[in-house]
């Protein structure tokens, strides 16, 4: 009997639904976080457990793999999910902080020193402030406190 016939039955009977009908909610394994992790903080394996959970809390979650590595955007809870919005790439410049100014023009390396108006993870084009010149400049993160400009 299938399940639409089951309920269209025990409508017109005016009974329960025939237990060969009912079917037990779908779930599956997701990965799911073994301790609260605060905003900022970098994600590892050993973060996360294997967990069977409904479909609508499974629906979205990322994997270990691809959470591993990544930054936590706000602060996650033990036991919870973890979907792709939660997570960044790590930000090797953040908002606010110094940051070394390099300009390369062949073997020519001019260095000064600024400050970040935007965070960004490595590739990433952030605005920074050549605090000798007040200068605000577009550059691209090269790694942790390093922004290059491009030479003009």
């Amino acid at each position: 009997m299938t399940l639409r016939r089951a309920f269209l039955l025990a409508a017109l009977l005016g009974g329960a639904v025939p237990a060969s009908a009912q079917t037990a909610p779908a779930a599956a394994d997701v990965a799911v976080l073994v301790r609260d992790v605060e905003k900022g903080e970098l994600l590892s394996a050993g973060d996360f457990t294997i967990e069977p959970r409904p479909l609508s809390q499974a629906r979205g979650a990322v994997d270990i793999g691809a959470a591993a590595g990544k930054e936590a955007l706000r602060r996650l809870r033990a036991g919870s999910t973890v979907r792709t919005g939660d997570l960044i790439r790590p930000q090797l410049v953040r908002r606010g902080e110094p940051v070394s100014i390099n300009v390369r023009s062949g073997g020519l390396t001019i260095t000064a020193q600024g400050k970040a108006l935007s965070g960004g993870a490595q590739g990433e084009l952030v605005r920074v402030v050549n605090t000798a010149t007040n200068r605000t400049l577009d550059g691209i993160v090269e790694k942790a406190g390093s922004v290059r400009i491009a030479a003009q």
